[in-house]
């Protein structure tokens, strides 16, 4: 690990939390964790914590003074639900961030800046897909606006990087599906896989799925994207692009089945409802370059991380209050 002062935005989200669970304590490390609205929950001597509005250019000017290296997490949020809502929400404020972070990060002369991307950019075009193929055509229809924003900011990340005098050094990983303990399991803001667990914890029944059992997912643990973001400010000099993933798809219905197994649900009764929206049912994603430039290798199983999952969400403070006021969840401690 780089000894330095790191600046974490998004530092309460799923991303966020991972980052200063690893970076607290750590000699040599100086952490500014950048917050707006949800509360901070990591605490160390190391840790600073800033509230600031990333939309505002002035915040973002005064947050890159005296930091060496930006890990840009901070985003709105976009899953299959949110999208259906509203398909731009996500788009215009996650712009903005991205721009205002990487031009104060550029006049402010930060050493390294990594910038987590989005899969949701890439075309359907068959065969597994490499680093080179994400203008390759458009993203899926659900997910144009989110993919060409994420295209877009890579535009910036490049320009800045390698298309002007005294370039910020850039480095874009592209995850596959990120999880983990800290992600939101509200069902309006969720991922898939949240989302299954907290329905079999919660013991609900039927167990509604959104879409067809056919769609599949290559899941990766956040502590994992974590090592990939650090191997990637240690290892690269230049502007380059990453996928980051496990290396192996899962349907929905072997992820609920294996939620279902570890949470010893034994007369659970599993339905698929078609007409609500969904994301993109198959793609498959080349990971090679990480492993042979960064020596990236996850280590987390889809059992382990599943289990880390349902036991944080058992001892959550705030699920007891949620499932008092739901009245159709049966005693999940049964």
């Amino acid at each position: 690990m780089l000894h330095g002062n790191y600046l974490i935005a998004g530092s309460t989200g799923l991303m966020g939390t991972t980052a200063l669970l690893r970076l607290k304590d750590q000699p040599g490390v100086n952490v500014k964790a950048v917050y707006h609205k949800r509360k901070p929950h990591v605490f160390a001597d190391n840790i600073e914590y800033v509230q600031a509005n990333l939309k505002n250019p002035e915040d973002c000017k005064q947050l890159v003074k005296d930091v060496d290296y930006v890990l840009m997490f901070a985003a709105i949020l976009s899953t299959a639900p949110m999208v259906a809502k509203n398909p731009v929400s996500h788009v215009t404020d996650t712009m903005i961030m991205n721009a205002q972070m990487l031009e104060a990060a550029y006049f402010e002369k930060v050493k390294k800046f990594v910038w987590l991307s989005s899969s949701t950019g890439y075309p359907m075009i068959d065969g597994a897909i490499t680093e080179n193929d994400m203008f390759k055509g458009d993203p899926p229809t659900n997910y144009f606006s989110v993919g060409w924003m994420s295209r877009y900011t890579e535009i910036l990340c490049r320009m800045y990087s390698t298309k002007l005098n005294n370039p910020l050094k850039t480095v874009i990983l592209r995850p596959s599906t990120i999880y983990g303990e800290y992600e939101s399991f509200d069902f309006e803001k969720s991922h898939v896989l949240p989302a299954l667990i907290r329905r079999v914890v919660e013991r609900q029944k039927p167990l509604v799925v959104w879409g067809t059992d056919e769609k599949t997912r290559d899941l990766i643990y956040s502590d994992d994207v974590f090592d990939a973001c650090l191997l990637a400010l240690e290892k690269v000099d230049d502007f380059d692009v990453f996928n980051i993933g496990f290396g192996e798809e899962y349907s929905i219905n072997q992820l609920l089945k294996t939620i279902i197994k570890l949470d010893n649900f034994k007369d659970a009764e599993i339905v698929y409802d078609k007409t609500k929206p969904t994301s993109i049912s198959k793609r498959s994603i080349d990971f090679s370059k990480a492993e042979k430039i960064l020596g990236f290798k996850p280590k987390t199983s889809i059992e382990d991380g599943i289990s880390k999952m349902i036991n944080y969400y058992r001892k959550n403070p705030f699920m007891e209050e949620k499932n008092k006021r739901k009245t159709l969840i049966h005693n999940f401690y049964t």
